[in-house]
């Protein structure tokens, strides 16, 4: 039996050496953004997934979902714990994640996930790199069987330095040993950015994912961040529109060998909703 850690980074072969693994937990994490909002993918896991798998939904279950004003914030942690749980997740499951491409954000709702595992302390947690696209195109092992999971009681453990708020950028802007990265794409960050933020896109061809879905190789991201200043800052904040290409940009970073870094959940849906707070913008 298979006892190594998981990678941050899952290979397609080395999850399929451990498909039939106890402890290895696997979870689908797709939504899908749509015109005037968003929508589970839990239809196509039953349909076809990685066999063994569960489908984890980040809409309903692993959101803070009672201010709708912004969806996808971090749950408190008893909720985490029980939704996590639910699916047979324990403190001592190997954890994969994956998802399905929607509108290029390959990894990012399951990147998503695995920021939320760090913060709720557990680190044996890893993204399928290339997601299902890519385990599809290799010709893998796929599954019809929706078997209901085996309750268990996981035991969170908050660590908050993985997780920024508003006051905590507001306090950092300033502060020449931070650095606040941006994680939308180039023309975003122009049009509307926190100040003294710089950018390293999540998607697109400047971002931190190469051609094919997969991300970039790690002596590359970590080009990319030195570039920003990232690599030498005592503190690394990540943003996007509404947290969730800043946890692919923070699973990037990990990559890059910068683990501590805190993704500011409300990022600009909360940031330009206050008229106090200052905006950037290129002329």
């Amino acid at each position: 039996m298979f006892t190594d850690s998981v990678p941050t980074l899952v290979d397609p072969d080395w999850l399929e050496d451990r498909l039939d693994v106890p402890d290895v937990q696997i979870l689908d994490c797709t939504v899908y953004l749509q015109p005037g909002g968003v929508k589970s993918g839990y239809d196509d896991w039953s349909d076809a997934h990685i066999p063994g798998s569960q489908f984890a939904d980040l809409i309903e279950d692993l959101s803070e979902t009672d201010n709708p004003e912004y969806p996808f914030q971090l749950p408190t942690s008893d909720a985490f714990a029980s939704a996590v749980s639910e699916l047979g997740v324990s403190n001592d499951s190997r954890i994969v994640l994956y998802d399905t491409v929607n509108e290029g954000n390959n990894n990012e709702w399951a990147a998503r996930l695995w920021w939320m595992f760090r913060v709720f302390g557990h680190d044996q947690v890893g993204v399928l790199n290339g997601g299902w696209p890519r385990w599809t195109a290799e010709n893998r092992p796929v599954s019809s069987s929706v078997k209901t999971p085996q309750s268990t009681d996981f035991t969170a453990e908050y660590r908050p330095e993985l997780v920024a708020n508003k006051e905590d950028v507001r306090s950092k802007t300033e502060d020449s040993g931070t650095c606040v990265i941006n994680a939308l794409k180039s023309d975003d960050h122009a049009a509307e950015r926190i100040p003294n933020s710089v950018n390293v896109p999540a998607l697109g061809d400047d971002g931190v994912l190469d051609t094919d879905g997969t991300y970039a190789s790690d002596d590359a991201l970590e080009e990319q961040f030195s570039e920003v200043g990232a690599t030498e800052a005592d503190d690394v904040i990540t943003y996007c529109g509404a947290g969730i290409a800043a946890s692919s940009e923070a699973l990037a970073l990990h990559q890059a060998g910068i683990t501590d870094v805190a993704v500011y959940d409300g990022s600009l849906s909360e940031w330009t909703a206050d008229s106090e707070l200052p905006v950037e913008r290129d002329e």
